[in-house]
């Protein structure tokens, strides 16, 4: 490693990790969000629970891999951000009004988690544990999961309990406290209703809130439903309020009282949407150090890349980068497609043994402390682009400049989109790819903003930019072969996502670290890299 790598090596890292936390001589990560802000973010979630309500939020479920190996445990995101708590089999309760035991003591949130067991901590490590909860995660109310059977709370008194619907995939795992147990106690407790179906409530009190003579709204309502629901084609009273001839006969159909239940399964994402959309100063500073991790994994790869590499090998060193880091996993399936497998939106399964001459798009993201980032290069493997890689690039990167001019406070954030729409139709019309503007194609067919946080697709309501929204500028351009334009353009896809900070006057590009124009990508991959002389023993017949 020559001086100036070292300097820039020393620089980042401090950067990524201040000083304070260098000197420290701790065994374990110290960054995590502390318990304040967990503590904060339930009392903000308290304040928009309607009274006499109460949300229930459970763990993540436990995912098999194969036999008795299970995946690496993932907290549910919505969870984590009320607890902090990592550990599985847990559920957790948030009161509107301050409930009462039977012997007195007032309180308005109580957990229950998985208890503490010397055979099984032998195996998978320890847990928290009641006492580790109420110390390390400011609970007052904590108890083992085993007591939430028996937990005195009257869910049917509240006028609304509201909850995060179920999906499909919970083990029971013979344990009376795991999450297939809590569950089951949720629904006894509750009177859950046998033929629930939180998705159809869910466009019921959407077509409720739509005016019946707009018949333009209507339709885009009902669209919307479906598309989220598909199963609503069958559903009668969606149908007959679509078929309705007359705002009246429409505003018939949705008089009949719904079925009588208090559960409420999709509010609770609205209200976590809204919370989670806009980030803290502690939750801003973590998604800086995952989009600078994966800035650097951009970079070294760029150093490193030669055309007899293999997807594979590009996503290593990426990942390597991220875990010399301290960055405990990546934030989603590393995406490293070279040719036409970039065409692939979500390709990830990385197994072209030579890159050759192709353009190579990488999608990775780090997680660090729970936070990722989503940050996306695409370079030439021999370290030039050609004509035609270039012209598709340099488009790709106009739209996102242009872009990146609505990103500011007041703006709609789906502005974005329309921008990089209007660029990229006109230059694909310019270089002949389309016939005019208004040809429909698929050489562009996703958003360009989202939310990243906690998931890479956080969650928000999309509404428009406000300050401290951290989200992507990710515009793209992917023509497979057999595309009906010249064969020249076969193969050739770019995407370059980049992740900003929305301020409160415009933006900050937080992923500036890695090269974006075709000339800075180019004299990066020109430089040395810490890889090139790192060989491995090679394996093959004799």
């Amino acid at each position: 490693m020559n001086y100036k790598h070292m300097k820039y090596i020393n620089w980042l890292y401090c950067l990524l990790f201040p000083v304070s936390l260098i000197a420290q001589d701790n065994s374990y990560p110290q960054d995590f969000l502390d318990k304040s802000f967990h503590q904060e973010r339930r009392e903000a979630l308290r304040e928009m629970l309607p009274d006499n309500s109460v949300a229930v939020l459970f763990a993540n479920a436990v995912r098999n891999r194969a036999n008795d190996v299970e995946y690496v445990y993932h907290q549910a995101p919505d969870f984590y951000y009320l607890t902090g708590y990592r550990e599985p089999h847990a559920v957790l309760l948030i009161f509107s009004d301050e409930q009462k035991t039977s012997d007195g003591k007032t309180f308005d949130e109580a957990i229950f988690i998985q208890k503490r067991n010397p055979a099984a901590e032998m195996w998978t490590g320890k847990r928290m544990g009641v006492d580790g909860v109420k110390k390390q995660l400011g609970f007052d109310m904590v108890f083992n999961g085993e007591a939430f059977k028996e937990f005195q709370v009257n869910f049917p008194k509240f006028d609304k309990v509201f909850f995060l619907d179920f999906n499909n995939d919970v083990r029971n795992t013979k344990d009376e406290a795991d999450l297939y147990d809590l569950i089951a106690s949720f629904k006894d407790k509750s009177a859950y209703p046998p033929d629930y179906d939180s998705n159809k409530l869910q466009a019921y009190a959407m077509l409720k809130n739509v005016d019946p003579s707009d018949t333009a709204m209507v339709s885009r309502t009902i669209a919307y439903a479906i598309q989220i629901y598909p199963a609503l084609k069958n559903d009668k009273k969606i149908m007959g309020y679509l078929n309705s001839g007359t705002p009246e006969e429409r505003q018939f159909t949705f008089s009949s009282p719904d079925p009588e239940t208090n559960l409420d399964g999709f509010s609770l994402n609205y209200m976590m949407a809204t919370l989670r959309e806009v980030k803290s100063p502690e939750e801003i500073d973590l998604l800086r150090k995952a989009v600078n991790i994966s800035c650097v994994g951009q970079v070294e790869v760029m150093k490193a890349m030669h055309p007899g590499m293999s997807e594979t090998e590009v996503q290593g060193i990426h990942e390597f980068v991220f875990k010399k880091y301290g960055a405990e996993y990546e934030g989603y399936p590393s995406i490293v497609g070279a040719g036409s497998n970039g065409c692939v939106l979500h390709y990830i399964t990385n197994d072209k043994m030579h890159l050759n001459d192709d353009l190579v798009l990488m999608d990775l993201g780090a997680e660090y402390r729970g936070y990722t980032a989503d940050v996306t290069r695409t370079i030439p493997a021999n370290g030039k682009f050609t004509q035609e890689q270039k012209a598709i690039y340099d488009l790709v990167y106009k739209a996102q400049e242009e872009s990146f001019k609505i990103c500011k406070p007041g703006n709609p954030i789906r502005m974005t989109t329309e921008v990089s729409r209007k660029v990229i139709n006109e230059g694909l019309a310019k270089l002949g790819i389309i016939k005019n503007v208004n040809e429909k194609h698929t050489y562009f067919p996703h958003g360009v903003s989202h939310h990243i946080g906690l998931d890479v697709h956080d969650p928000g309501n999309y509404e428009n930019f406000e300050p401290d929204m951290v989200l992507t500028v990710e515009p793209g351009i992917y023509i497979p072969p057999g595309s009906p334009c010249h064969k020249k353009w076969w193969g050739i896809a770019v995407r370059i996502e980049d992740d900003i900070l929305i301020t409160e006057n415009g933006y900050e590009l937080l992923s500036g670290l890695a090269p974006r124009t075709t000339e800075d990508i180019e004299k990066m991959m020109e430089q040395e890299s810490i890889f090139s002389d790192y060989a491995l023993p090679e394996f093959g017949e004799k």
